[in-house]
């Protein structure tokens, strides 16, 4: 219990930054119909259950054009 109460203010940053990321990139899923790679089906589970990498792989390798 000591050791999470030492590294609480560096964790909680990183927690907030990880939902941040994660909710902008299951909207952009959402809302955005084209993909350069993959469909809505593939990009879900990979940005919701990957944790910090799933969403960057998204916004890197599998976000299409904007329309």
């Amino acid at each position: 219990m000591e050791t999470l109460r030492e590294y609480w203010p560096f964790l909680v940053p990183l927690i907030i930054a990880q939902l941040t990321l994660a909710i902008t990139a299951f909207v952009h899923v959402i809302r955005h119909p084209s993909y350069r790679f993959g469909n809505k089906v593939f990009w879900i589970p990979v940005v919701l259950f990957i944790s910090i990498i799933g969403p960057v792989v998204y916004f890197v390798f599998g976000r299409g054009d904007a329309e």
